[in-house]
């Protein structure tokens, strides 16, 4: 950034709408939480509840490259507004039911509103912040993103215990508060001026793909995929863990997962910090390994404090997985930021694929750890995936 202060003061100007939007981003955490209450009312088994956060991240797949090749067509700026818009509709429709179609149109809108939203958002924010402060931008992005994440399990318990107006809508009461959160992020990032980014080089998905013979893209790809693993599959599964072992309610289950993202949070405010001062490889390997520690807790540990604890691991755990990887490829590919950013979000895919081979891991074992050791493959895969970064930031 310039360190003139009328250009810092117009940068800042610049970043806090576009930060904003990070908060929209976390729209999409409420699909776990959310996933047991459909579950509860519709009385679906493990394996079909767990369509619903398949379905969410599924669009992934589809919709991350096309999007990282329409913001060289209509700019980065541009494509998170129209991310916003489609993911504020999606917040909406639940609102006029909830039955399974219902519930299926909506998840299906936040995920592709989220994979566009996904891949344009991070590289909008290299338009604004300097290379140097890129990594530590994405994280304080992610901590903002948190905080919709944490709020989503504890909005969804107050509404379904009528402890917040929600208008008659109970749990999805978190919908009507989300939906204005989202109005307010389209109405301020659509009326602030952002820099634009130079025209990148016409491309095509062949192109992109071809990125992924890149033996650190292709292995950032997977690792993507076990990071969003981890945290879906997280986000599902500790509240059934407790239930399954401690005897809870979901109501009181449910704050397992608040408590795995204010720990998501807390970790996102500390690495934007220590990722200043500290080299990305090593923080991210501390990372790796509480992730696995906190899943070995989850397998091996049955009181509510020793689950809790090991919940709280994860959230730490997993909190700069995504950011450190997504830059370590936009800073060491930086010609190719579109395309990586969309291939990366494509890797979010991961949230589609786990979720369906835990349900079914969880089933042939008659228990939630069948899913835990699903996450801890994942997690021991992260670990191993240190071995590709570089000992520097950039």
């Amino acid at each position: 950034m310039n360190d003139n202060p009328s250009a810092s003061k117009t940068a800042l100007f610049a970043l806090l709408p576009v930060l904003f939007c990070f908060l929209t981003m976390g729209f999409v955490d409420v699909v776990g939480i959310a996933t047991n209450y459909v579950q509860k009312d519709l009385q679906l088994t493990d394996s079909q509840a767990n369509i619903f956060p398949s379905l969410v991240f599924f669009w992934f797949l589809i919709f991350s490259i096309p999007s990282s090749l329409l913001m060289n067509k209509i700019g980065r700026r541009n494509t998170v507004l129209l991310s916003v818009a489609i993911t504020l509709f999606s917040m909406i429709i639940p609102l006029f039911g909830d039955s399974y179609g219902v519930m299926l149109a909506a998840f299906s809108l936040l995920g592709i509103g989220n994979a566009i939203m996904q891949t344009s958002l991070n590289p909008l924010v290299s338009n604004i912040v300097s290379k140097e402060k890129l990594p530590s931008s994405l994280t304080f992005g992610q901590f903002i993103k948190a905080i919709a994440s944490f709020f989503g399990p504890l909005l969804c318990a107050w509404g379904a215990a009528e402890a917040m107006p929600t208008f008659g809508y109970g749990w999805r009461g978190v919908f009507v508060v989300y939906a204005i959160a989202g109005a307010i992020a389209l109405l301020w990032l659509g009326v602030t001026p952002v820099p634009r980014e130079k025209s990148d080089k016409v491309s095509g998905f062949k192109e992109c793909m071809v990125l992924l013979a890149n033996p650190l893209v292709l292995l950032s790809f997977i690792g993507i995929m076990c990071h969003v693993g981890i945290d879906v599959g997280t986000n599902t599964s500790a509240p059934r863990i407790l239930m399954e072992r401690c005897g809870l309610a979901l109501e009181e289950a449910g704050y397992a997962t608040s408590l795995y993202f204010i720990c998501r949070t807390l970790g996102s405010l500390a690495g934007a910090a220590l990722l200043q001062k500290m080299p990305a490889k090593i923080f991210f390997l501390i990372s790796a390994v509480m992730l696995a520690c906190g899943l070995c807790g989850c397998i091996f540990l049955s009181s509510q404090t020793g689950l809790y604890i090991s919940v709280a691991l994860l959230g730490l755990g997993n909190s700069n997985i995504f950011p450190v990887i997504l830059s370590q490829c936009i800073l060491r590919m930086p010609n190719e930021a579109n395309e990586v950013s969309g291939l990366m979000v494509m890797g979010l895919f991961g949230g589609t694929v786990f979720p369906l081979i835990m349900g079914f891991a969880s089933e042939m074992f008659n228990s939630q750890n069948g899913a835990v050791i699903v996450m801890l493959i994942a997690a021991i895969y992260l670990i191993c995936y240190t071995k590709v970064m570089r000992s520097e930031n950039v």
